[in-house]
């Protein structure tokens, strides 16, 4: 099922309490529906994490549990989506942040070396930043949407086969030989 799936590579309640950044929502964390993990929180959480992941900003995490937190969607679930972007995936991403944006604003597309670095963004604003930032924008609103309704496709999908795996058990029990 996809809850059992998802649980098994989210991180405890107590882990993220002690995370010293998570630790100025304070009392806010104590809230159980934001560790509950169901359909509406697993949807809800899919697409903040996937929204805040092609955000180009310092601390994309608490941003993440800035807006999980009022929305009280699954709190471990959109936080570690943030991860999407990486040291690895960043340049890739953030390169196709980039091409989306200069298509949008039919603009020419720049040759840029990308560097994971505060000096390089302010350096490179001037020239790739528009396209960059609308790109990021962009993409982080289409992410949302995907894995919003995906999630909640495969969510049902999952609770559908169990439903069908359940029914043809009962359907074998009840069809077997009776002494």
């Amino acid at each position: 099922m996809a809850k059992n799936f998802i649980k098994k590579y989210l991180p405890s309640p107590e882990k993220i309490k002690q995370q010293k950044l998570l630790k100025m929502f304070g009392s806010l964390l104590h809230d159980g529906n934001l560790w509950h993990l169901n359909r509406k929180s697993a949807r809800g959480a899919f697409a903040v994490g996937l929204f805040f992941a092609w955000m180009p900003i310092p601390f994309q995490m608490v941003a993440s549990a800035a807006v999980a937190i009022p929305l009280r969607v699954n709190l471990p679930l959109s936080v570690a989506l943030v991860w999407l972007t990486n040291p690895l995936t960043m340049p890739f991403l953030f390169y196709l942040s980039y091409v989306v944006g200069t298509i949008v604003l039919q603009a020419p597309i720049e040759k840029f070396a990308f560097e994971a670095n505060w000096h390089w963004l302010q350096h490179s604003i001037a020239t790739i930043g528009k396209p960059f930032l609308i790109g990021c924008f962009i993409m982080g609103i289409f992410s949302a949407i995907v894995g919003y309704f995906g999630i909640d496709w495969l969510w049902r999908l999952s609770v559908r086969k169990a439903q069908n795996k359940r029914k043809s058990k009962r359907k074998s029990i009840d069809k077997a030989p009776k002494f």
